[in-house]
């Protein structure tokens, strides 16, 4: 994989995921304060911005050739997904749960291995039949992008197009960003 490609005029889109998590470590202190930052800022607008910057990068970046959400990131599995799963592979719910399933730290069913059990290469044996979660990952295309920031800084290390979403957001907003740093100072996570 390349380290990095022009995106557009503007920027450069990151796709090499060594670079991606050792810079999410030196910007983590950055990121927070960041996330901040856009808790004040217009929801609407700022939903509408991410969406256009979403579609920009995924339509950029081939998630098969990463896969990176699926060796790092167990999704939750409804019972729904659990049922189209074991469907999918002709086996019994209850087979499939001893086989695949867990319970995390917070009572959700799991995967109970990382990589996922499907993975083969960069891509999903089971794509068909994969879980909701793993659907809609990773997750900043909803609306009210920022009730799940916490969620985008977790996968600001592991999915190249979460971390080049958010980086232009912080290119964007660079001047009011600056602003808010002078006038609240650091803050300490």
């Amino acid at each position: 994989m390349r380290l990095s490609q022009a995106f557009g005029d503007k920027t450069k889109m990151e796709i090499d995921l060594i670079k991606i998590k050792k810079l999410a470590t030196q910007r983590d202190d950055e990121n927070w304060e960041f996330r901040t930052f856009l808790k004040g800022y217009d929801q609407g607008n700022l939903d509408s911005m991410v969406q256009k910057l979403v579609k920009q990068y995924s339509d950029s970046i081939d998630c098969t050739t990463c896969g990176n959400c699926c060796r790092s990131i167990q999704p939750i599995l409804k019972k729904k997904d659990i049922s189209v799963l074991s469907k999918s592979l002709s086996t019994p719910q209850d087979q499939f749960k001893k086989d695949y399933v867990q319970k995390d730290k917070d009572g959700d069913d799991v995967f109970n291995q990382l990589p996922c059990p499907f993975l083969i290469g960069n891509k999903c044996s089971q794509y068909d039949s994969r879980p909701a979660d793993c659907k809609s990952f990773p997750h900043i295309h909803k609306k009210h992008f920022t009730t799940r920031l916490i969620g985008v800084l977790h996968n600001y290390s592991v999915c190249p197009i979460v971390f080049n979403v958010f980086e232009e957001l912080k290119n964007n907003f660079k001047f009011d960003f600056d602003e808010f740093q002078e006038n609240f100072g650091e803050f300490d996570y």
